[in-house]
């Protein structure tokens, strides 16, 4: 049987945006939005910020670490636009000094904590289209309760759903006109994982060229990236 071939101009494609603007633009109230960064590494700064001024509400939030946003965009905690969030870091420099924990203690926000290796693995799960999984992890904890629980191999195991996102936004060194994007060191992160778990992912860079990144440099193929832009780091 003869191969099937498509003569796609590659030359057509181009994920440049223009302005920050554009970075969420199609986002509506109740979206869910991954934000990569462990620390401050790939910590998308000028995006969170960009999510901030784009006015949507209701939001959920899928991060490892809360504060950052808090640093970066506390609008839309103050303003109230974030209705749940789910990482597997929620507190603050200390206690008290943060207006989410105020609100999850009054109970208008809904903070769901992960064990950071089930976070990883949920967004994982995600992106390659696994509804849910078992696990060991965290079982017999509070943080598993409501949960349903197995026992394989004489192990109980505790089920949890996977994480999926209409948006993602992630911080890499350089992207080229495609959407491939290539990171340093610790900066992806859990970039990788919420691009392909995301409808949108969106990554700022140093650099996006026009000529293709060679295949070696490439941590994320531009498949799964949607927009680029180049923006100076604002950490």
């Amino acid at each position: 049987m003869r191969g099937l071939y498509f003569n796609l101009d590659t030359r057509m494609i181009d994920k440049r945006i223009a302005t920050v603007e554009e970075a969420f633009a199609g986002i509506a109230d109740g979206a869910k939005v991954m934000v990569s960064g462990f620390g401050g590494a790939g910590l998308p700064v000028v995006l969170i910020r960009a999510l901030e001024a784009s006015g949507a509400g209701d939001l959920t939030l899928i991060l490892n670490s809360l504060r950052f946003i808090e640093t970066y965009a506390p609008a839309l905690f103050t303003d109230r636009r974030v209705i749940k969030t789910v990482s597997s870091a929620a507190r603050s420099r200390g206690k008290g000094t943060a207006v989410y924990e105020y609100q999850v203690e009054e109970g208008f926000l809904d903070a769901e904590i992960l064990p950071q290796g089930t976070f990883a693995e949920s967004i994982r799960a995600g992106g390659a289209g696994i509804p849910a999984y078992f696990t060991p992890t965290g079982v017999g904890t509070k943080l598993t309760e409501g949960k349903e629980v197995r026992e394989f191999d004489g192990r109980p195991c505790v089920l949890e759903p996977a994480l999926t996102a209409d948006f993602a936004i992630m911080r890499a060194t350089v992207a080229d006109r495609w959407g491939n994007v290539s990171f340093v060191g610790t900066q992806s992160n859990f970039g990788p994982a919420m691009a392909m778990a995301a409808d949108i992912a969106v990554v700022e860079v140093d650099e996006v060229r026009d000529d293709p990144l060679d295949p070696r440099e490439v941590d994320i193929p531009g498949i799964f990236v949607q927009r680029v832009i180049a923006v100076p780091d604002e950490r």
